[in-house]
């Protein structure tokens, strides 16, 4: 585990941002406004943060809403990631969702239902939507309607300190590195505070080592299929990680959501991650940072895809002025401004350019190579269940308190195969 100085700094950080911040006009309860061509209309929208640079990256952008449409106002909700989900079923049960709302790529199946269809909007208003990567948009995509309009995606990668490379006078990883080549650098790491590698026991941070080593998540027709011997097998070698090789530290499910912040304290080596972290990176990592494919296994090296965007729920009032409002947060120059700041790597393909121009010197070099090898994480309506359970039990599998096999089982026993 981590030391209790390490962790009261993450924790400290992590609680600054669990309020909400508010742009714009309104406060207090969510308004409705009929929706007028003229008059003010408010809107509420919901989105998930990790950090003060993220939550003014999304205040900024929805001032581009007012901007553009000087009648509409955004009131803007924020919550953890794992929080914001929790919070999302809840108001949909009570029918007070937001008038716009947020939609990770992985989560489209259990949550398209609270999302208005699109198509309609995308015709009316000739939407170019051609404009974005094909792959995101097919992953917002539900019972062939797009469910929301993407702001980002891209492949999950190795991001890696650079400092602790040298410290440690480990060479530095190439893009076609081998299992072998990370295992050694992440024990050579290891010494007194400092570990190679973060294993953390949550399902998307498994799923490239799981695939690149010939394992799979699904069955062929779709359905939820962890408890296979393959993905049983890989998944202990990770585990072995922490528990074996002591070349990650083992953690809570508290630091588990944090692993983002106790990698950018300094002490880890390597961790899995997205470029939409790169803005956190950026602001509190005090080191030089790499980026690098995930390494080769028997498979060789396959990673998964994912992204999110905004879509209108099917609680609004005011559809028609949020359907302006998703579409000046996905516009260009939105794009372009999450883009520079590192907070997405576009999913307007013209607009990427600037992620790499503001991003690390490899990170280009990476995610062409990543990208080149992804494969789209495609889910299931019970995924939000499964990452949640898989997180709750994955904790002492990788602290060898119980086998990958064994939790595999409980959790497929739990969600079933939808």
């Amino acid at each position: 585990m981590l030391s209790r100085e390490s962790a009261k700094g993450v924790f400290v950080s992590v609680f600054l941002v669990m309020c909400v911040f508010l742009v714009g006009c309104g406060g207090g309860a969510a308004q409705q406004s009929s929706s007028t061509s003229n008059g003010p209309i408010n809107l509420t929208w919901s989105m998930w943060t990790a950090s003060n640079p993220e939550v003014q990256a999304w205040e900024y952008d929805a001032a581009l809403v007012t901007k553009k449409y000087p009648n509409i106002h955004i009131k803007f909700q924020t919550t953890t990631f794992p929080n914001y989900w929790t919070k999302l079923e809840s108001e949909a049960a009570s029918g007070t969702m937001p008038d716009i709302i947020s939609l990770q790529s992985q989560h489209t199946p259990g949550f398209a239902a609270n999302f208005l269809p699109l198509g309609s909007y995308i015709k009316q208003n000739n939407f170019d939507i051609s404009a974005f990567d094909s792959t995101i948009v097919k992953g917002l995509t539900y019972q062939n309607e797009v469910r929301a309009l993407p702001y980002d995606f891209g492949p999950l990668v190795i991001f890696y300190n650079k400092d602790l490379f040298k410290k440690y006078n480990v060479p530095a990883p190439t893009n076609s590195w081998t299992y072998a080549q990370f295992l050694d650098a992440a024990q050579k790491m290891s010494h007194g505070n400092d570990h190679g590698f973060i294993a953390n026991p949550n399902l998307d941070g498994v799923l490239p080592f799981v695939l690149s080593d010939g394992g799979q998540y699904l069955t062929s027709d779709g359905k939820l299929n962890l408890n296979n011997s393959q993905f049983a097998s890989t998944y202990q070698e990770y585990a072995k990680l922490a528990y074996q090789y002591h070349a990650s530290p083992t953690l809570s499910v508290t630091e588990s959501n944090n692993a983002a912040f106790l990698w950018a304290s300094g002490n880890i080596g390597m961790i899995v991650d997205g470029p939409w972290d790169l803005i956190n990176f950026k602001s509190s990592a005090k080191f030089s940072i790499g980026t690098v494919p995930v390494p080769a296994l028997s498979k060789g090296q396959v990673t998964v895809t994912a992204g999110s965007g905004f879509g209108i729920s099917t609680t609004t009032k005011n559809a028609d002025a949020a359907w302006k409002a998703i579409s000046v947060l996905t516009g260009p120059d939105a794009e372009q401004y999450l883009a520079n700041s590192g907070r997405a790597f576009s999913a307007r393909t013209a607009q990427q350019q600037y992620w790499y121009k503001n991003a690390v010197p490899d990170a280009e070099s990476t995610l062409t190579y990543a990208n080149a090898r992804a494969v789209p994480e495609v889910t299931t309506a019970s995924w939000n269940q499964a990452q949640t359970l898989f997180q709750q039990y994955g904790v002492k599998v990788v602290a060898g308190q119980q086998t990958a096999a064994s939790a595999l089982s409980t959790i497929q026993q739990q969600t079933g195969n939808s």
